[in-house]
């Protein structure tokens, strides 16, 4: 099976999750948006649910599809959410936040009751780091966010790189109208005190990585879906 394949597989066996009536958070990303698909079927077939997007690119999808949809305003308590993620490790430890959307993403996770990833093998890692770390900055005071973080990043130890991220030759801009600078911090041995010194520099809004929010983790291989279950 190539990737494609297995991301449609991890989304499938995700979609035996949800049940009839759930208020439901739908991620952002390549695989969530195989499940979108699959759960467009359902809601075709009488399943009736109501989804909260994570992102204005799902909410597209999503709208297209006919799967009905709320806003996290509306509907403040979810029941699951389903997403992707970049990275995962063997605690359930994500790095997510390669589609632009970790914010929305992580609001979202935040407010429902339990956190299904669905992925394939690829992302699966001893520890976290090998992904760029995404992080959702403030427009204002780059330069001076991007010393903090270097800065923060050196207390514990680690070296970090900053790329501004970009898209057809200029800064993407997430949905809630922020920058996102791609660090590459190489192995995370202390994911905690990483998320601790980011949340403390005032330019940074969002960091992707999603610590003991994840619920389960269902994995696409070549063999067949293995699920991990949370400590």
């Amino acid at each position: 099976m190539d990737a494609h394949a297995l991301k449609i597989e991890a989304a499938r066996a995700a979609l035996t999750h949800v049940a009839d009536g759930m208020r439901l958070g739908i991620g952002t990303g390549s695989t969530a948006a195989e499940f979108v698909k699959l759960l467009a079927a359902k809601v075709a077939a009488g399943m009736t649910i109501v989804g909260v997007p994570t992102s204005e690119r799902t909410a597209a999808l999503c709208g297209e599809l006919g799967v009905p949809l709320s806003t996290i305003d509306e509907t403040p308590e979810l029941d699951l959410t389903i997403d992707g993620a970049d990275e995962i490790d063997p605690q359930l430890s994500l790095i997510k936040g390669g589609g632009g959307a970790l914010l929305r993403e992580k609001i979202v996770a935040a407010a429902s009751s339990r956190m299904i990833v669905i992925a394939d093998e690829s992302k699966l890692v001893e520890t976290l780091g090998r992904f760029p770390l995404p992080i959702e900055v403030n427009r204002f005071g780059l330069k001076a966010t991007e010393i903090a973080i270097v800065r923060g990043a050196g207390k514990l130890g680690l070296s970090v790189s900053l790329t501004l991220r970009v898209t057809n030759g200029q800064p993407f801009v997430t949905d809630g109208g922020h920058l996102i600078l791609d660090a590459s911090f190489g192995r995370i041995p202390d994911t905690r005190a990483l998320s601790n010194a980011l949340h403390a520099v005032p330019g940074v809004v969002e960091h992707g990585l999603f610590l003991g929010m994840a619920d389960l983790a269902i994995i696409a291989a070549a063999d067949g879906i293995r699920t991990i279950q949370a400590n």
